[in-house]
């Protein structure tokens, strides 16, 4: 039990203001940030227009009046996997494909992160239920699907933070490039937190 409670896992990073971001209602801010996710992806694929769909994800933060803090820490995981992913591409002789997918799932990692920094849980629990309110009548569980979508979008910088941890650790131990000794680490702090939260939930009474 004590290696489960000194896994802290927590259920919101929203970040209090009075931003344009912030005030607009869930619906349409989530509706913006899923159709810019979908435009990003379909239609940035060159380096140039790649960096276009980054810079307007950036302008998010400004617009949102994050902290800068705030705004590098949810990158500084982010930024060296996809580097990675990137140089990868790069040695298999697809460098503008490898630069061309890091600006562009870079920019949807923001978008989805600026969601997360000024939207509560609660908040999108409320839009995910009026969303799937129809379901309710075939007997779903609404409820239950629409908290495991509000903690899918919270996982995002969650997940983020673990490959951060990791890139530390490998990086104070002086670690060579490993893919296995890089994605094992993750994939195992990806397992601790789930069941953590998991327990968190149980806890609660939701799944039982």
């Amino acid at each position: 039990m004590a290696g489960r409670g000194a896994l802290v896992v927590p259920l919101s990073v929203y970040v209090k203001g009075d931003s344009p971001v912030h005030r607009m209602p869930v619906g349409p801010k989530l509706a913006l940030v899923i159709g810019f996710i979908v435009l990003a992806t379909l239609l940035a694929r060159t380096i140039p227009t790649a960096a276009v769909a980054l810079a307007i994800a950036l302008s998010g933060y400004a617009v949102a009046r994050i902290p800068w803090k705030v705004a590098v820490s949810q990158l500084l995981g982010a930024v060296p996997l996809l580097a990675f992913i990137a140089v990868i591409q790069g040695l298999t002789g697809k460098w503008e494909l490898g630069i061309t997918l890091f600006l562009q799932i870079l920019a949807s990692v923001i978008a989805a992160t600026i969601l997360t920094l000024t939207t509560r849980v609660s908040a999108l629990m409320d839009t995910f239920d009026r969303m799937l309110a129809p379901l309710g009548k075939l007997g779903l569980p609404v409820s239950t699907i629409s908290l495991a979508m509000s903690l899918t979008l919270r996982l995002i910088p969650l997940q983020v933070q673990a490959v951060r941890e990791v890139l530390d650790a490998r990086r104070a131990r002086g670690a060579s490039a490993s893919v296995t000794a890089f994605g094992v680490p993750v994939i195992i702090r990806t397992i601790r937190r789930s069941r953590a939260m998991s327990d968190a939930l149980l806890a609660r009474g939701i799944g039982d």
